[in-house]
Protein backbone atom coordinates (compact mmCIF):
# COMPACT_ATOMS: atom_id res chain seq x y z
CA UNK A 1 0.00 0.00 0.00
CA UNK A 2 0.98 3.53 -0.70
CA UNK A 3 1.28 6.04 1.83
CA UNK A 4 2.74 9.38 1.23
CA UNK A 5 3.39 12.08 3.54
CA UNK A 6 4.09 15.85 2.97
CA UNK A 7 6.28 17.89 5.55
CA UNK A 8 7.86 21.56 5.57
CA UNK A 9 6.55 24.70 7.21
CA UNK A 10 3.59 25.96 7.61
CA UNK A 11 4.25 29.60 7.47
CA UNK A 12 6.26 31.16 4.79
CA UNK A 13 6.89 34.93 4.23
CA UNK A 14 6.72 36.90 0.80
CA UNK A 15 8.94 36.22 -1.50
CA UNK A 16 10.65 33.64 0.47
CA UNK A 17 10.96 29.98 -1.17
CA UNK A 18 8.48 27.36 0.17
CA UNK A 19 9.82 24.00 -0.25
CA UNK A 20 8.17 21.11 1.11
CA UNK A 21 8.74 17.34 1.07
CA UNK A 22 7.10 14.25 0.28
CA UNK A 23 7.99 10.95 2.07
CA UNK A 24 6.66 8.49 0.46
CA UNK A 25 6.36 4.47 1.85
CA UNK A 26 5.19 1.41 0.33
CA UNK A 27 6.85 1.51 -3.22
CA UNK A 28 9.85 3.01 -4.37
CA UNK A 29 9.77 6.58 -6.18
CA UNK A 30 12.06 4.64 -8.71
CA UNK A 31 9.67 1.87 -9.66
CA UNK A 32 8.87 1.76 -13.24
CA UNK A 33 5.91 3.99 -14.53
CA UNK A 34 5.35 5.50 -11.36
CA UNK A 35 5.29 9.37 -11.37
CA UNK A 36 4.56 11.94 -9.00
CA UNK A 37 3.26 15.09 -8.60
CA UNK A 38 2.43 18.15 -6.53
CA UNK A 39 -1.16 19.82 -6.37
CA UNK A 40 -2.25 22.54 -4.27
CA UNK A 41 -5.54 23.81 -3.55
CA UNK A 42 -5.92 27.80 -2.30
CA UNK A 43 -9.17 28.85 0.02
CA UNK A 44 -12.31 28.70 -1.47
CA UNK A 45 -10.65 27.29 -5.18
CA UNK A 46 -10.32 23.83 -6.93
CA UNK A 47 -7.33 22.03 -7.01
CA UNK A 48 -3.95 22.94 -9.01
CA UNK A 49 -1.93 20.86 -10.91
CA UNK A 50 1.64 22.37 -10.06
CA UNK A 51 4.34 19.81 -11.76
CA UNK A 52 5.39 16.13 -11.35
CA UNK A 53 8.78 14.27 -11.19
CA UNK A 54 8.73 10.67 -13.56
CA UNK A 55 10.43 7.17 -12.36
CA UNK A 56 13.31 8.87 -13.93
CA UNK A 57 13.43 12.10 -12.88
CA UNK A 58 12.05 14.00 -15.81
CA UNK A 59 10.25 16.94 -14.51
CA UNK A 60 6.80 18.83 -16.00
CA UNK A 61 5.46 21.81 -14.82
CA UNK A 62 2.49 23.99 -14.41
CA UNK A 63 2.63 26.56 -17.85
CA UNK A 64 1.26 29.10 -15.19
CA UNK A 65 3.71 28.11 -12.30
CA UNK A 66 6.80 27.45 -14.56
CA UNK A 67 9.14 30.35 -13.78
CA UNK A 68 8.72 29.40 -10.23
CA UNK A 69 8.26 26.04 -9.41
CA UNK A 70 10.94 23.27 -9.24
CA UNK A 71 10.46 19.61 -8.48
CA UNK A 72 13.38 17.25 -7.25
CA UNK A 73 13.66 13.76 -5.87
CA UNK A 74 16.37 12.21 -2.91
CA UNK A 75 15.81 8.31 -4.54
CA UNK A 76 17.95 7.35 -1.13
CA UNK A 77 15.51 8.42 1.25
CA UNK A 78 12.40 7.99 -1.32
CA UNK A 79 11.26 11.46 -0.99
CA UNK A 80 10.45 14.10 -3.74
CA UNK A 81 10.66 17.64 -3.00
CA UNK A 82 8.51 20.99 -3.81
CA UNK A 83 10.38 24.53 -4.08
CA UNK A 84 8.18 27.47 -4.86
CA UNK A 85 10.17 30.74 -5.41
CA UNK A 86 8.69 34.24 -4.97
CA UNK A 87 5.85 33.16 -3.04
CA UNK A 88 3.16 35.70 -2.34
CA UNK A 89 -0.17 35.69 -0.46
CA UNK A 90 -1.75 33.76 -2.99
CA UNK A 91 0.01 31.30 -3.07
CA UNK A 92 -1.50 30.37 0.65
CA UNK A 93 -3.05 26.93 0.43
CA UNK A 94 -2.88 22.78 1.00
CA UNK A 95 -0.29 21.46 -0.46
CA UNK A 96 -0.89 17.94 -1.13
CA UNK A 97 1.67 14.92 -2.97
CA UNK A 98 0.69 12.27 -5.01
CA UNK A 99 1.29 9.09 -6.72
CA UNK A 100 0.25 9.86 -10.38
CA UNK A 101 0.17 12.82 -13.03
CA UNK A 102 -3.43 14.48 -14.34
CA UNK A 103 -5.26 11.21 -12.27
CA UNK A 104 -3.92 10.91 -8.85
CA UNK A 105 -4.16 7.47 -7.49
CA UNK A 106 -2.95 8.23 -4.09
CA UNK A 107 -3.10 11.63 -1.91
CA UNK A 108 -1.17 12.64 0.67
CA UNK A 109 -3.04 14.18 3.30
CA UNK A 110 -2.23 17.76 2.35
CA UNK A 111 -0.19 20.78 4.44
CA UNK A 112 -1.83 23.82 5.11
CA UNK A 113 0.78 26.61 4.11
CA UNK A 114 0.23 30.13 4.40
CA UNK A 115 1.74 32.90 3.26
CA UNK A 116 2.33 36.03 5.10
CA UNK A 117 4.73 38.12 6.89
Amino acid sequence: QVQLQESGPGLVKPSQTLSLTCTVSGVSITTNRYDWSWIRQAPGKGLEWMGFITYTGTTMYSPSLKSRVSISRDTSKNQFTLQLSSVTPEDTAVYYCGLGTFQIESWGQGTQVIVSS
